[in-house]
């Protein structure tokens, strides 16, 4: 038996759900994506997106059960993660000109991987910030801000 799309899948999660909507096939940063188009979208996207984030964790679970190479699908509700990735970037550079004015580092709040791969680019060519990862196997970790020259001083 063939594994089903990760498009059917959410097509079928979503209608016994009794949602109206389409989705979109698209891909990002390399990876699959369906963006979901609907009326409803704050139902699907709930408190600070934690029910879109349930819903692309539940759809990747049923992916891996049917085919355990089946790559993670990103799920988008109406270009949310997108307007989201920009606010938080947006507070993150912020943060970063509190680090140049200062010169101290800054622990940032802990966040998922997907935010901290977000931060750890935005500053990659950055010749004033530097960004440093705390080790471990916890699933939210924290970065921090460091000024460049202090990191060559040590």
């Amino acid at each position: 038996m063939p594994s089903p799309s990760p498009r059917e899948t959410l097509e079928l999660m979503l209608g016994h759900l009794g949602f109206v909507f389409e989705v979109e096939e698209v891909e990002q940063g390399g990876r699959p994506a369906l963006n979901i188009h609907t009326r409803e979208a704050g139902r699907l996207i709930g408190r600070d997106g934690h029910t879109l984030e349930d819903l692309q964790y539940l759809l990747n679970r049923i992916l891996l059960r049917h085919d355990e190479s089946a790559p993670n699908v990103i799920i988008d509700v109406e270009g949310y993660r997108q307007k989201e990735k920009q606010d938080f970037l947006g507070r993150i550079r912020e943060l970063a000109e509190q680090v140049r004015h200062t010169g101290r580092p800054l622990a940032l709040a802990p966040m998922n991987s997907f935010d901290r791969r977000l931060v750890h680019q935005a500053f990659a060519e950055d010749p004033d910030i530097a960004t440093q990862s705390e080790e471990g196997t916890a699933r939210l970790k924290q970065i921090t801000l460091v000024p460049r020259h202090s990191q060559a001083e040590a």
